[in-house]
């Protein structure tokens, strides 16, 4: 069974400088900046049919490109850090994207999204990392200057069940081109 998800690829240029803010964090495992992506939709592991159902169902999206900024570093988990991300701007035209995937994953049969939609990078996931370690990589290298770009198409990703991280596999792509 494939575990499937939707999202936006990266462009590489952002992705180098993403990588760039990776180290000196204990606890950490970094995420391969060839792996970077915004999820807009987890799916899950499903069957074959299923699979074909979403992927064809995903045509039906009809919307214009709209730009993409990502804007500092936090982190999530509150009093238990479990991830180092790079925080993206919620656009309405991302929201409403988002929107429509949660909408049309719903009708092919899958539960609501049991977490509000926080669009974001991960860059690290955290094992055993303090909240002081966390602050402290934080204050050092959770700023950076806004990076934008355009995104032309969302993809459905595939992965092997993994400890996270990757590698993902773009099984399809959908043109954002209304």
């Amino acid at each position: 069974m494939p575990r499937l998800f939707t999202g936006l690829e990266i462009p590489p240029d952002i992705g180098r400088t993403l990588s760039s803010l990776r180290g000196g964090l204990p606890g950490a495992r970094w995420i391969d900046p060839e792996n970077y992506h915004l999820t807009l939709r987890f799916i899950g592991d499903i069957d074959g049919a299923s699979a074909n159902e979403i992927a064809s169902m995903l045509f039906r999206v009809n919307r214009k490109p709209f730009e993409v900024t990502l804007r500092g570093l936090s982190s999530f988990g509150g009093k238990k850090p479990r991830a180092v991300v790079a925080s993206v701007e919620p656009s309405g035209p991302l929201v409403e994207l988002q929107g429509e995937l949660e909408r049309l994953m719903r009708r092919c049969g899958l539960d609501p999204e049991g977490r509000k939609f926080t669009p974001h990078v991960t860059l690290a996931r955290l094992r055993d990392a303090s909240n002081q370690d966390v602050a402290d990589y934080l204050s050092v290298r959770g700023y950076f200057p806004a990076r934008a770009f355009t995104a032309e198409r969302f993809v459905l990703f595939s992965s092997r069940a993994s400890v996270g991280g990757g590698p993902y596999v773009v099984e399809d792509s959908y043109a954002l081109s209304a």
